[in-house]
């Protein structure tokens, strides 16, 4: 059994490329093979309190012949400029629809995690973006959802805000690390924490969880059976957030037969804790959807 996987601190991404989406700044970023025409495009979300850090080694491994996007939503990892931009979950989906049609994207496969899958549920069943397929990984989706300490937070973020930096700093580290089952390694605690620090993450810290409601979850939660695309949900089976038996609640709740992969010994940050694991997954998932034309920028 994999219990465990090295944890690296130095950043797999590129610099990203800085882009202007619903008057939004959006730091992006894009992999490439090299030296040959990529069969398919691969767009990859996050969720929070992370940025596109997370999913860094998985892009890493999956790339291949693919082109991968991917992007910090505002209020996240380098898209935190703007302190004025709006960070709900509405203004998400909407702004991944339109980043779609910036990237000139028809019919990509889509992978998210936590509140990414929130987003990329929406862009599909609200905002009309046709995907290939979409592989879903501890999601939030179905309520009840956010840990107890991130519904406190969401009803006093103005109280938290007011914390002396040096507690909360201890505060945000010990929030990340308490999302794992694996123990995450300084290194990784470092680099999921730091967007957090400092006055303008602190602040951005708190004010990214208040936004988040799960009215505007709903919408999305009602339309789950006109899922027009094939689709995949992974699940860390000690995920310590959002239990594991919400897999199943998304299955049942999806058109067709959804693929349900759970991972022993893994906690709600399978892309950091388990990469390996997670790349073969999403490599498999990629195979059996195929690749067509309509996968393929236009």
């Amino acid at each position: 059994m994999e219990t465990s996987e090295p944890h690296r601190r130095e950043s797999r991404l590129p610099e990203p490329d800085l882009v202007t989406v619903d008057g939004a700044r959006v730091a992006t970023y894009v992999l490439a093979p090299e030296h040959r025409e990529p069969v398919e495009d691969v767009v990859f979300c996050h969720g929070t309190p992370w940025s596109a850090e997370v999913w860094s080694e998985v892009a890493r491994q999956v790339v291949g012949g693919r082109r991968v996007f991917l992007w910090d939503m505002p209020g996240y990892g380098r898209s935190m400029e703007d302190p004025e931009a709006p960070v709900d979950l509405a203004s998400q989906m909407s702004r991944f629809a339109a980043l779609l049609g910036y990237w000139g994207l028809n019919r990509p496969h889509v992978v998210a995690h936590d509140i990414g899958g929130a987003v990329a549920l929406g862009a599909h069943l609200l905002h009309d973006q046709e995907y290939a397929g979409l592989f879903l990984w501890d999601v939030v989706t179905l309520e009840p959802w956010g840990s107890p300490f991130f519904r406190l937070v969401a009803e006093h973020a103005a109280v938290f805000d007011q914390l002396p930096a040096a507690l909360h700093a201890a505060l945000v580290r010990e929030y990340v690390r308490g999302a794992a089952r694996q123990k995450l390694t300084d290194a990784w605690l470092d680099t999921l924490s730091r967007p957090w620090t400092g006055a303008r993450g602190q602040s951005a810290f708190y004010r990214q969880i208040a936004a988040l409601r799960p009215e505007h979850t709903r919408p999305v939660a009602a339309r789950l059976g006109q899922a027009r695309c094939p689709v995949a949900v992974g699940w860390g089976a000690q995920d310590p957030w959002i239990p594991v038996d919400q897999a199943q609640r998304l299955r049942d709740l999806l058109p067709g037969h959804a693929s349900v992969l759970t991972l022993d010994e893994v906690g709600h940050l399978g892309p950091v804790e388990a990469p390996s694991r997670v790349s073969r997954a999403v490599s498999d998932w990629l195979a059996r959807t195929g690749t067509d034309d309509g996968a393929r920028t236009r």
